[in-house]
């Protein structure tokens, strides 16, 4: 093996081995964030259960009048002489070449699947024990992208298994070259992850928990902005309550 080789070798487990780490701190202070959120609001609705779920029956009755108004001014409109019955929608035969892509899309999605298995299942491991662990947090991370993610994000982690990077140690430094296909597996998790951290923290509950002295007074605030509410759905359905 050339030095190249080992440079190259190196600064690409250097690399992932920092991707990895931001991935896994960029996820603990998202479930951090979530857990706060989440128990925060369970507070909330614990002292407003009462209010939430009359303005949630109060605004479903509001709509129900709305349909009904509107379906009255419809009836009333076809009554008159001068009513024209609208076309109705055309049907749009569906393009075959749409059912054999998606047909395509499930044959290309069980070959990566099975590729990337065949690298990263904990029974190629049975020798090494101290990687077992990572090869079934690797598959169950594999078997989820499968059934619930994207064609693209299959991809990209089958990218990552298959170049070594998620085994870089198990793999020979000398494959790793300029013909390897890009890994851009992490980054794109990352970047993922950042947007979800970025959301969780524009919530309103978490701005709450993060700028009020004593948080739990929002809960005065929300009670104002429920009974407000109340106030004008129970006008606007007055009729319907009779």
């Amino acid at each position: 093996m050339t030095n190249e080789h080992v440079s190259i070798a190196n600064n690409s487990e250097s690399e992932q081995f920092l991707l990895k780490t931001k991935l896994k701190v960029l996820q603990a202070e998202l479930n951090s964030i979530e857990q706060k959120i989440i128990a925060f609001e369970t507070i909330l609705r614990s002292h407003l259960e009462n209010e939430i779920i009359e303005e949630q029956e109060l605004n479903v009755l509001y709509k129900n009048l709305q349909k009904a108004k509107k379906e009255k001014r419809i009836a009333q409109k076809k009554r008159g002489k001068n009513f024209i019955e609208a076309e109705g929608l055309k049907k749009v035969t569906k393009c075959k070449s749409a059912n054999s892509t998606t047909i395509e899309e499930q044959k290309e999605r069980k070959r990566l699947y099975r590729e990337a298995m065949f690298f990263s299942h904990p029974d190629k491991f049975s020798l090494h024990h101290e990687k077992i662990d990572l090869a079934t947090e690797i598959t169950t991370k594999l078997i989820e992208i499968y059934q619930s993610g994207s064609l693209e994000k299959l991809r990209d982690f089958h990218t990552h298994l298959c170049n070594g990077n998620a085994f870089l140690k198990h793999h020979n430094s000398e494959d790793i070259g300029d013909n390897k296909p890009k890994d851009n597996y992490l980054e794109k998790e990352i970047s993922q992850l950042e947007k979800q951290l970025e959301q969780a923290k524009r919530k309103h509950t978490f701005k709450v928990l993060s700028e009020y002295e004593n948080p739990l007074t929002f809960i005065e605030e929300l009670k104002e902005y429920y009974l407000d509410r109340i106030f004008k759905l129970r006008k606007r359905t007055r009729k319907a309550s009779k």
